[in-house]
């Protein structure tokens, strides 16, 4: 009943898009290229955008759910004072985080979750993602963060979107005791990256190098020990290093790439051969109410996405080739630009103007009916058909199927 109920007010709200509002309802866009056969070709397809910066948000791979984690909810929704099975009066489990996904709290491996997130990229002209990555070791969460991983590459494939890796060689402080024994393992994470993903079609190449960006460096800090991790590497990576840290990899260094700043300097842009902008929705981290820190980061007011817009516009006006929306779904800092019951698509539909995209919200809530349907019909071979003619830029033609599925 209540799925009746949601399809009736929007498809009400479709019509009266349609009847003269300034939003088209969902369609497949006037400088989207029609499928190839005429009819029904479901080929992944990127939209067409008027702004020709690559643009790709970071994303955090390490969300767990009872379902996906041995009966337990996962560190980043709980940390150590949070209790996800709690749920309030207005269906809201406990998190923490001071923003709540539309979806709920989710698992990173769930691949309706990853399809949904994959669908709200591409028609927000997102090109695809940076992934947070923690390496190979079989410690903590960190072979998890690997699995979704995995599964997030297998979804960013089906829906036709970009892939590049953000190492986060810190992990090697926990793995490894000795710097000989930090760099050994560092050289087994470049090999299992070579093997799985700097191949892809899918995987950002630079030059005809696949992007490898490492957040720092902060373990492997001098050129020879870089020079040994990538040694094995048929072909060596452009390696990217957070802002300030390049001369920790030495001449490996193809540039660096910003993190959260209110203000960044792209006057420095010029240095690098490859430098990647940022742009933050604001930083309102949960660490102190979440019990892991007696202080926390500072906090960047969202000023109702006016912080977004001007971080859009210097990255336009810098005239850079890259920006790393910064981030996607990092709920413990409060980073996160997916859509909440806070802000809705404001984010979005932020990028949808940027990027310059023939799609609207109205597009994006129904992806969001999409998933709603997949969840509710979770074996219909109906949802993965509507789900190839969203990621084919044929929203007219998943729309019926939607309202199909909504209406049993």
């Amino acid at each position: 009943m209540k799925l009746k109920v949601l399809a009736c007010a929007a498809l009400m709200a479709l019509v009266l898009i349609a009847c003269g509002d300034d939003e088209p309802a969902p369609s497949g866009g006037g400088t989207t290229p029609a499928p190839a056969t005429g009819g029904d070709d479901t080929t992944p397809r990127q939209p067409s955008k008027s702004n020709p910066m690559n643009i790709f948000a970071h994303y955090m791979p390490w969300f767990e759910t009872p379902e996906s984690n041995d009966d337990a909810w996962g560190w980043h929704w709980t940390m150590n004072t949070r209790n996800p099975a709690v749920v309030d009066a207005e269906g809201r489990r406990q998190i923490a985080s001071h923003y709540y996904p539309l979806t709920g709290p989710y698992a990173s491996s769930d691949d309706a979750v990853l399809d949904y997130q994959c669908l709200l990229m591409k028609y927000s002209g997102i090109d695809g993602v940076m992934v947070d990555w923690y390496g190979t070791a079989t410690i903590y969460d960190y072979p998890l963060i690997k699995r979704n991983t995995e599964r997030l590459a297998a979804a960013i494939e089906r829906n036709g979107l970009k892939m590049a890796i953000v190492y986060e060689d810190a992990t090697l402080l926990n793995a490894a005791t000795s710097a000989d024994e930090r760099t050994a393992q560092a050289k087994r994470d470049m090999q299992y990256l070579q093997s799985n993903f700097f191949t892809r079609d899918s995987y950002v190449k630079i030059a005809a190098r696949p992007l490898l960006m490492v957040f720092g460096p902060q373990a492997l800090t001098s050129p020879a020990q870089w020079e040994e991790a990538l040694s094995a590497l048929s072909t060596k990576p452009c390696l990217v290093c957070l802002n300030g840290h390049s001369s920790r990899a030495g001449s490996l260094s193809a540039g660096e790439f910003v993190w959260i700043n209110p203000a960044p300097d792209y006057s420095v842009a010029s240095r690098f051969a490859t430098y990647i902008g940022g742009a933050m929705p604001g930083f309102r981290d949960y660490y102190v109410e979440g019990g892991d820190r007696a202080t926390g980061y500072t906090t960047y007011d969202r000023e109702n996405g006016a912080l977004f817009s001007r971080q859009l516009a210097a990255a336009r006006s810098a005239g850079l080739g890259y920006l790393q929306v910064t981030t996607w779904n990092d709920y413990g800092e409060g980073t996160v630009i997916e859509p909440t019951r806070e802000y809705g698509y404001q984010y979005l539909t932020a990028l949808q103007q940027f990027a310059g995209v023939d799609y609207r919200q109205s597009h994006l809530e129904l992806i969001s009916r999409w998933y709603a349907a997949r969840v509710a019909h979770p074996r219909d071979t109906r949802a993965e058909k509507a789900r190839l003619y969203l990621a084919a830029l044929m929203p007219e033609s998943a729309l019926p199927i939607i309202q199909e599925l909504e209406a049993e």
